[in-house]
């Protein structure tokens, strides 16, 4: 077993400041330290663990009382996102139920990213948050930033147009047909790619082309009511979601780097037409997994040619009106699926690697009884706000690269170093990172029979725990 390193473990211990269970307050350090921000960035350390998202969930508030934060951008899709958007506002034409029935359409995998307690809890209050604002443009808003949804976004472009623009229907089913050959989007990737058959790119191309021209009018038109531009702007979006997905799955096969540069960028440039649509002074909230909401430039990624929504952000904004907030775990357990498209399981996280920051944190924890009492901390790398001091010393120690978890949908802990760890620099990556020593799976609405059962042999872990 690596050896701790004192020095370092001892400066974790000095910065770092506790959360305790149901305490809001606990958060104002981080709160101060975004200072006038317009886009926070908060992330997780997995796609299924309920401790990342509660914490996630109650910053968000405070961000939303306190600093009149008004969108969430979630890596979720676009269309079943904007059926949430909805429902919170209280402007939905059709009868959606309840916060779980607004979650509906969320049936891609993997469903339970959207479809659990903690999100149905955090969207009821949203829901009445809204109901309490008078001025429409200052309800907070949901919606996706990704771009996996083509058939359904598709769908959702020939519906508008069906309803507000019969003389462009025609020549969209047309273009759109391109895509009726094959069975699903992947299928499409794998053919399109092969030279299998011709793609659908200048297709995808020239109906987002009308949308564009067609949106650019009603924004310009002086009579054009809320309701024309909001749902002009919705079917905009899901005809530039068809043509970033046909180039994504176009390019599946080619590798890593440039289907997940698209991605990003898309994400990006969804964020971008987010906060235009709503105006100068808008600030927006990015729930996403710390992979994407850090900034790639400090991680072994940068150096494969990835870029990530979190760099762009950085970039593009200016650090100083950003703000990200990453989540650690010692261990734990995690909702999380074998393979690709199969139901989740309730599964064991292993032990943080010596080599990680995750038992770097866990050394601190563990030595110091204030930390180890309540089993959750966070350290502050970044101010916005030049009365909150930041540790020089903490930054540069935690500069150095050192392996960093990642757990997204699927988890093998067989393969774990080479499946969910990469190098980083964390400090600079984040300018939050909060760690909670162990976590708690994430409770789909869901409950596959394997999960339960694994749920019910489950024996969690407590404190202490040996070094």
């Amino acid at each position: 077993m690596t050896k701790p390193d004192p020095k370092v473990v001892q400066l974790i211990e000095e910065n770092a400041q506790c959360l305790r269970a149901n305490e809001p307050k606990d958060y104002d350090s981080i709160l101060s330290a975004i200072g006038d921000g317009q886009i926070v960035l908060i992330g997780e350390a997995s796609h299924g663990t309920h401790d990342f998202y509660s914490h996630r969930a109650e910053i968000t508030k405070r961000l939303i009382q306190e600093k009149g934060f008004t969108i969430i951008a979630c890596e979720a899709d676009w269309p079943p996102a904007y059926r949430v958007n909805q429902w919170i506002k209280s402007t939905s034409t059709s009868t959606i139920k309840d916060a779980e029935d607004s979650l509906r359409d969320f049936t891609r995998f993997p469903p339970w990213l959207w479809r659990n307690k903690v999100i149905v809890d955090f969207l009821t209050w949203l829901r009445q948050y809204n109901e309490n604002i008078n001025d429409r443009k200052a309800k907070v808003g949901f919606f996706g930033l990704d771009l996996y949804s083509l058939q359904s976004s598709r769908e959702e472009v020939l519906k508008y147009l069906g309803n507000h623009a019969p003389d462009l229907l025609r020549l969209a089913r047309k273009n759109y047909r391109c895509f009726d050959r094959y069975t699903d989007e992947h299928e499409y990737g794998v053919c399109a790619r092969a030279n299998i058959t011709t793609s659908c790119r200048k297709e995808a191309i020239k109906v987002l082309t009308k949308m564009l021209e067609r949106h650019a009018e009603i924004v310009a038109n002086e009579k054009s009511t809320e309701t024309e531009l909001e749902e002009s702007f919705y079917a905009m979006e899901n005809a530039k979601i068809v043509r970033e997905a046909e180039k994504y799955y176009r390019h599946m096969l080619d590798g890593g780097q440039i289907a997940w540069n698209i991605r990003d960028t898309h994400m990006y440039d969804c964020l971008k037409d987010l906060l235009e649509h709503h105006g100068p002074g808008t600030k927006a909230i990015i729930w996403a997994h710390n992979s994407h909401i850090g900034d790639a430039r400090e991680t072994e990624r940068s150096r494969s040619g990835k870029l990530n929504i979190g760099q762009l952000v950085r970039e593009r904004f200016g650090i100083e009106k950003t703000y990200n907030i990453a989540f650690t775990t010692y261990t734990g357990t995690v909702t999380a699926s074998d393979n690709w498209d199969i139901d989740p399981d309730f599964k064991r996280v292993r032990l943080a690697l010596n080599e990680s920051f995750e038992f770097l944190f866990h050394q601190a924890l563990v030595k110091s009884p204030s930390l180890s009492q309540h089993g959750q901390y966070f350290l502050l790398f970044r101010s916005n706000n030049p009365s909150i001091e930041i540790s020089k010393e903490l930054c540069q120690e935690l500069r150095k690269q050192r392996l960093e978890r990642a757990i997204g949908v699927i988890y093998r802990p067989r393969t774990e170093r080479q499946s969910h760890y990469l190098d980083a620099s964390i400090s600079a990556q984040f300018d939050c990172v909060i760690h909670i020593e162990i976590t708690r799976a994430l409770r789909p609405l869901e409950i596959h029979p394997t999960w339960a059962e694994a749920e019910k042999d489950h024996i969690p872990d407590t404190f202490p725990m040996n070094v």
